[in-house]
């Protein structure tokens, strides 16, 4: 099974806790496209948005599972778009807040977003559990 990473990656911060996430999704037996990682083989040295963008939406097509850092004090327009995205392709979502901060005391994020995923999880190692039961259903071997 693929699963696309999805999350902000515009500081380290934000690029090493994706690479977190990654790391659960891949011990879980997933192969994954992480954005900042799995450039497109056409871009070369240059940064060309048009081609990030498509080579993006053609890997979160080939995604069965889409698996999305919504930490922050809200979550990121992009990840968000990727969500949405996902969302309309009946993909798997798996939502990861680790952030305490609440907007209501029944709502994490978003409400368009908290209601569209498969599994809203609170820490790392609840995303591990999640995914290792979810590659067991679906007859995929941990690493």
């Amino acid at each position: 099974m693929y699963a696309y990473i999805a999350g902000p990656l515009f500081n380290e911060g934000e690029r090493w806790f994706d690479q977190q996430i990654n790391d659960v999704a891949e011990a879980a037996g997933f192969e994954t496209f992480l954005p900042h990682r799995d450039q497109s083989p056409e871009s070369g040295d240059t940064f060309d948005p048009e081609l990030v963008f498509h080579w993006d939406v053609e890997n979160l097509e080939r995604a069965d599972l889409v698996i999305a850092n919504l930490n922050g004090v809200t979550s990121d327009d992009g990840t968000s778009w990727e969500l949405g995205s996902a969302y309309a392709r009946s993909k798997q979502l798996v939502g990861v807040y680790t952030d305490m901060r609440l907007t209501f005391d029944d709502q994490v994020v978003n409400l368009m977003l908290q209601f569209s995923l498969n599994r809203l999880v609170r820490s790392l190692k609840e995303l591990e559990d999640y995914l290792k039961r979810h590659a067991r259903e679906q007859g995929l071997q941990p690493r």
